[in-house]
């Protein structure tokens, strides 16, 4: 069974507004006659409120004086400004 390789498909975003009637007009690098498939995502306009408070919670944990002390006195070469605390 032989089996022919396709080119590699590039997938474009556009964001437009759609006009009287329901209309949708696109301009973009396709050739007349081109067979294109179009997939349609209706913006919600939606604010995701929950996942931008758990983001800004994340960048809490990284904004603290002491890491940062630790970090920035913190030298490629030299091991001994390195302190490495564990817990058991």
């Amino acid at each position: 069974m032989s089996t022919t390789k396709s080119p590699p498909q590039v997938a474009l975003k556009y964001e437009v507004e759609v006009s009287e009637p329901g209309r949708v007009e696109l301009q973009g690098p396709f050739t007349v006659g081109e067979r294109l498939t179009v997939i349609v995502v209706p913006e919600t306009g939606e604010v995701f409120h929950d996942l931008i408070d758990a983001s800004q919670s994340s960048l809490d944990f990284w904004n603290n004086p002491l890491d940062d002390e630790d970090w920035n006195d913190a030298s490629a070469g030299d091991a001994t400004k390195t302190r490495l605390t564990c817990c058991n």
